[in-house]
């Protein structure tokens, strides 16, 4: 090798050393800015705030590049992040939000509007430094009112949790960005929201790990979505508090954007309130979202669809999943339920805030959620709105489980699964298991109200516990039914109850009934007429 190609060689690795293997590669020296070199410490004592901006603005203005941070502890308040920047935090590094409101211009430690081609990654970490203290609920939530009223009856306390006054921000705030990436890092004890992008496109979160305390850590949602469109959540654990990750469409920001075009792919989420959530928050609509291969665990509701702003729900597929729920704190939205429908106007739950011009109550429409094994301990309400029913809603090959927690301080848990307001609902394949601990109170398996089109397919399950006189199978005020293929198992004393005066068409298809007391009972108020029967197989 001649002399001089060997000197230059050997200066290029010097210049590239210490730094990660795809800066070596992809990044010359010149557009390589370390934080050390703009005055960082890397000592978490001193403010870095300065350094790091200085950094970036520099790599801005050479037209792009890379922000080294290199190992070491450094604490600052809002950064303002560039387009074109690369913002790398190496393993050993972290990040950590000032305890000085005064250092936050915006409410995030990291934050940027209007940006294209920007990214967020590395091995370290970002802290929040969030602190908790616990007093009297001081907060008029309607939402979680009942559980209030029933911890109080209990003679448990109220105390609960909200964030210190010196915890501040998010640590990513987004507003109408493109080309955004986020991958490898750690981002632990956040005040808020961990990564909140609002109406940005195309933008992938790969690998992170986020955690907030799951006792405490109200308002510290993991990912919160809000107008997004050709958004990739993947290969991430999320552990939080708050949402884990929870799809918004508001007018917060601008208009109220669809959010859409989403995937979300193996992940493993915890949460003290819902693992993954269609928010309430949704005036326009959330639409084209698939979720596969993820593991739900200690959370208290596993997946959450809520309208009460007027927008919609639509096309979404959710594959492949085993969710645990228990219970939680009574401050926390959810029941150990491992699904929930909610469709309601914002006044229905907050009477304050009626106004004139409130939408009318908002739709979910043509979801898909197949291979799903759940346990919970609280049961799954699926209801639509008196003016909007839920519409092409499909459970396929789905396992649930329902036990009690005697530690918990309330149980509301009446049937492991009841269904309300539908029209065109399919089960396919679902298996309901009563496990123990019992609760007194539990009746049916499955309890459905107020459903035009129904198809129940493959079902199986029985009363609560053997020997109770509950069906297993309620169908109250159902329309045009078609139960084929079922299976009472061993135990069942009545398999299916019809009743409801405007019952009509109900046709039972080759079920096996053998091992149940009583197949069916049919209220007095439906006519007989309305009963179709074909090839069941009936207890001798």
């Amino acid at each position: 090798m001649p002399r001089l190609l060997q000197i230059l060689c050997f200066a290029l690795s010097l210049m590239t050393a210490g730094l990660p293997p795809g800066a070596q590669t992809h990044v010359p020296s010149n557009r390589v800015f370390n934080v050390k070199d703009f005055g960082a410490s890397g000592r978490k004592e001193d403010n870095a705030q300065g350094a790091i901006q200085k950094a970036i603005d520099a790599c801005a203005q050479a037209g792009g590049g890379m922000v080294y941070v290199p190992p070491g502890s450094y604490t600052s308040g809002t950064i303002h992040l560039r387009s074109h920047v690369r913002l790398y935090v190496e393993s050993g590094a972290t990040i950590f939000s000032s305890k000085d409101k005064n250092a936050f211009d915006k409410e995030a430690l990291l934050y940027g509007e209007g940006l294209e081609n920007l990214t967020i990654e590395g091995r370290g970490a970002i802290d929040g430094q969030a602190e908790y203290e616990r007093r009297l609920n001081d907060l008029d939530d309607r939402y979680i009112r009942d559980n209030q009223l029933l911890t109080e009856a209990g003679g448990k306390s109220l105390m609960r949790s909200f964030p210190k006054k010196n915890s501040h921000g998010k640590f990513v705030f987004l507003i109408r960005c493109k080309d955004v990436r986020i991958a490898g890092l750690s981002f632990v004890r956040s005040p808020s929201y961990a990564i909140h992008p609002v109406a940005c496109e195309r933008m992938v979160i790969d690998g992170v790990y986020i955690r907030s305390s799951l006792a405490d850590g109200v308002w510290a949602d993991g990912i919160d979505p809000d107008g997004c469109k050709d958004l990739r959540i993947s290969n991430s654990t999320i552990e939080t508090g708050d949402d884990a990750i929870v799809f918004y469409s508001t007018n917060a920001f601008g208009p109220a954007l669809p959010c859409e075009n989403i995937t979300i792919t193996n992940c493993r989420l915890s949460s003290a309130s819902s693992a993954l959530k269609f928010c309430d928050g949704n005036m326009n609509c959330v639409r084209h979202v698939t979720v596969d291969n993820c593991v739900i665990t200690d959370s208290n509701r596993g997946l959450a669809f809520m309208v009460f702003d007027g927008g919609y729900v639509s096309d979404v597929v959710i594959s492949n999943l085993t969710i645990e729920c228990r219970r939680h704190d009574w401050f926390w939205w959810g029941d150990g339920d491992p699904f929930h429908f909610n469709i309601k106007r914002r006044s229905e739950v907050h009477p304050q805030s009626a106004r004139p011009d409130e939408p009318p109550a908002g739709s979910i429409r043509n979801v898909l959620i197949r291979n799903v094994i759940a346990r919970g301990k609280g049961s799954s309400v699926i209801n639509g709105h008196p003016d909007s029913w839920l519409e092409g809603i499909t459970l396929e090959n789905v396992k649930l489980f329902l036990s009690s927690d005697p530690a918990a301080p309330y149980d509301k848990s009446v049937h492991a699964l009841k269904i309300q307001r539908a029209k065109n609902f399919k089960l396919k394949d679902v298996e309901v298991f009563w496990e123990k601990p019992e609760w007194s109170k539990w009746e049916s398996a499955l309890y459905v109200e107020d459903v035009r089109g129904l198809q129940l397919d493959g079902f199986s399950g029985r009363q609560a516990r053997p020997g109770a006189s509950f069906p297993a199978v309620v169908l109250n005020r159902v329309e045009e039914a078609l139960i084929r293929g079922c299976v009472a198992p061993a135990g069942t004393e009545i398999f299916l109850k019809i009743l409801g005066s405007n019952t009509r068409e109900i046709r039972l298809s080759g079920n096996d009934f053998h091992q149940s007391k009583v197949p069916y009972d049919v209220a007095g108020e439906v006519r007989r007429d309305e009963l179709h029967e074909l090839s069941n197989f009936m207890p001798k």
